[in-house]
């Protein structure tokens, strides 16, 4: 301070203070130099006065998050353990207190002496907000297209080599040799041992992504197999991955909606990170729907990112408004049930909860690694975004707020047999 007069971080310490009942967490410095808060650990930049205005118009992670995005806020120190104090912050904010009156008034005034009163800046252009009815097949289109329609320059930088967006299986975590792309290479394998795919299956991948696990499935074991996406890009992606490797006999990607696929029955079916797009309404229809696609003893492998068990979070999240709108997590025993509710037999479950935040941190690597080409691809608020949500997650998988899991159902045959050996080392190859 300066002859008493409180400086412009002291005056938005009490503005956050107030809103959050509690201590602010990191340093903070404010736009004119001034700094206030905690005396250690990493540091809030906050670099201008719309950022305080967004979170006095929308005080919870979407007002913070629109704030990111734009560059109005900065992180400076470790970001994983800045974002670490920030959860209180999150868990306050979503569940927040009611202002007294003297509250209320201190914020006004704190408000008022920093010049930040006025009307909320609009949200930034990476922000979606859908229309229409929830999960239909247009609104679907637009939400996948918001979220992988990035640009597949941009995901080569994120993703690496093997363009696999989901959990990898870190079969030799310990060795420094062991590469990303091994890592999904091996989950790719892991998939297609668990479906017992052989020469001539038909396999149909929901989601399909790049097409890393349709290609792997025809390289590896001379299978028949479509890949189904909403992502024109991806799409075109992956049809070029097929012809260069002079495979497009055996697989086929389509933009084709799931539920728009009739050319059944398949032999197994994949649905890697897809089903977290479906919401709560639709998960038993698609396990129906999968069901009827299966022949008798055929099998079905969901990978899928779940939650805890209880009620999901209230209002809008950051990840909702900017990186999977509609996207919906359910609990496992919540995805089982749907899936047994369509007369699929549910013969394993893997958590795989350790292996994605490993994987992505690797991700978060080699954004930060080639940065400055991820922002001239994708804008600064698209990279913003992705580091952000990325590091998030990682903590929340680490901490056990969310997780991942593999559920292996089968459609049983007529006589009620599954088609399995009777062991799981067997049907999985390794025994």
């Amino acid at each position: 301070m300066q002859s008493g007069k409180p400086e412009v971080a002291d005056r938005i310490v009490v503005i956050l203070e107030r809103i959050l009942g509690a201590p602010v967490p990191l340093r903070i410095r404010a736009w004119d130099g001034s700094v206030a808060g905690a005396a250690d650990g990493p540091t809030l930049l906050i670099n201008s006065r719309r950022a305080l205005r967004r979170a006095l118009w929308q005080p919870d992670e979407v007002g913070l998050g629109r704030a990111w995005v734009s560059g109005e806020i900065d992180l400076d120190g470790d970001f994983e353990q800045a974002l670490t104090r920030f959860e209180s912050v999150g868990r306050d904010l979503a569940a927040r207190r009611q202002l007294s009156l003297r509250e209320r008034v201190e914020v006004l005034r704190a408000a008022a002496l920093l010049g930040v009163i006025g009307l909320p800046p609009s949200p930034p252009p990476e922000e979606i907000a859908l229309s229409g009815q929830r999960h239909s097949k247009s609104r679907d289109r637009v939400a996948v297209t918001h979220h992988y329609d990035v640009g597949n320059d941009f995901y080569e930088i994120v993703l690496g080599p093997s363009m696999t967006y989901s959990c990898a299986y870190w079969a030799r975590p310990d060795d420094p040799t062991y590469s990303l792309e091994d890592a999904q290479r091996d989950k790719l394998e892991l998939i297609c041992r668990k479906l017992g795919l052989g020469s001539g299956m038909r396999l149909l991948d929901v989601g399909c992504g790049w097409g890393s696990l349709v290609l792997h499935a025809a390289r590896e074991h001379a299978v028949q197999a479509v890949g189904i996406t909403l992502s024109q890009e991806q799409a075109e992606y992956a049809r070029k991955r097929v012809v260069d490797e002079g495979i497009a006999d055996l697989v086929d990607v389509r933009v084709q909606d799931w539920r728009d696929v009739v050319d059944q029955p398949f032999d197994a079916i994949a649905s890697v990170g897809m089903a977290e797009h479906l919401g709560s309404e639709r998960w038993e229809e698609y396990a129906r729907a999968l069901h009827g696609l299966l022949v008798p003893g055929g099998r079905l492998l969901n990978h899928q990112i779940v939650r805890r068990p209880g009620p999901g979070r209230p209002g809008r999240t950051f990840i909702g408004a900017f990186v999977f709108p509609d996207g919906e997590l359910l609990p496992l025993s919540d995805v089982v049930a749907a899936i047994e509710s369509a007369d699929l037999e549910v013969r394993d479950v893997e958590s795989l909860r350790e292996h994605y935040g490993r994987t992505l941190r690797r991700w978060v690597n080699n954004l930060e690694r080639q940065w400055d080409r991820a922002v001239a691809l994708a804008g600064s608020g698209r990279a913003r975004v992705w580091r952000l949500y990325m590091t998030a997650s990682a903590l929340s998988f680490d901490a056990g707020r969310i997780g991942v899991a593999q559920v292996l159902a089968v459609r049983r045959e007529a006589h009620g047999g599954s088609g399995l050996p009777a062991t799981r080392g067997s049907w999985l190859g390794v025994g």
